[in-house]
């Protein structure tokens, strides 16, 4: 049996795009709904009731898409408000404990680094969910806070000298520590992948929460018989709630081609209590 209802996909800003990315070339037929809370980005810097309520607006969005199950491509989302989405009438997947899954399996020297926003960090969601597969794990967190606003400008190029200082100074403390891993703790820094691998160097594994999370997502629906069936290659619509002027030109570089401007709308998200 096929289900041929969307994935509803969403994020605090376009960061999540990435995780489309790995959602398209991993689940080629399926369609896809992706909400970007452009109005209100970035969630790392909010309170914790602050982010439950924007993520809960978010995910009654969602689901009066009729959508067959919903991922937080948002890091703080997933750190913070998970919980309160097990309450979801349909499959909710967050980006932590993949990404964490995937760390552990990575690591030869026990040393682990996150990179993430201050409200992922503060969490404490990855060393949790790290040290229960590896409970020796050495973790070592960074708070990224410029990371978000780069990207969202554009600003990702390892040859570009404000986003390489960026990084060595944010992640100092990860290569003092020698860790061999590190995850990219917000579905925006897969943009900056290059800028980071440059500062840590080649023999660091940097893991991918959209690739992670898309193969779970995938080996769920399959073992469930919830995949799309159709032949042809799926759709996507975009929706932001801010105007979406600027939506495609990001977009193009986080997804790597362009978007069609009438597959992007504005949507009202306070309508969605």
């Amino acid at each position: 049996m096929a289900d041929k209802r969307a994935i509803g996909v969403f994020d605090s800003g376009l960061g999540g795009l990435t995780v489309i990315k790995e959602l398209r070339r991993i689940l080629p037929n399926e369609d896809i709904i992706y909400f970007g809370d452009t109005g209100r980005v970035p969630y790392g810097t909010k309170s914790r009731d602050t982010i439950i309520k924007y993520a809960s607006q978010d995910e009654k969005f969602l689901l009066s898409k009729n959508v067959k199950l919903i991922i937080a491509a948002c890091g703080t989302v997933s750190s913070v408000a998970s919980q309160e989405a097990e309450k979801l009438p349909v499959p909710f997947f967050e980006v932590v404990s993949h990404a964490a899954n995937e760390a552990a399996k990575l690591t030869l020297n026990k040393k682990i680094g996150v990179l993430g926003t201050n409200a992922t960090v503060k969490s404490g969601k990855h060393a949790e969910f790290i040290k229960k597969i590896l409970p020796e794990a050495e973790i070592i967190s960074c708070g990224c806070s410029m990371f978000v606003p780069l990207v969202e400008e554009g600003w990702h190029s390892a040859d570009d000298i404000v986003v390489l200082e960026t990084v060595k100074r944010y992640l100092k403390p990860v290569i003092a520590s020698g860790a061999d891993t590190v995850i990219l703790g917000c579905t925006h820094y897969p943009v900056l992948k290059d800028a980071i691998k440059s500062v840590v160097g080649a023999g660091v594994n940097l893991v991918n929460a959209g690739t992670s999370t898309s193969e779970a997502v995938y080996k769920y629906l399959s073992e469930n018989s919830l995949l799309n069936d159709k032949k042809s290659k799926g759709d996507a619509q975009f929706f932001v709630s801010d105007k979406p002027d600027s939506f495609r030109k990001i977009a193009s570089i986080l997804l790597g081609e362009e978007i069609d401007e009438k597959k992007v709308e504005q949507v009202d998200i306070s309508n969605y209590d």
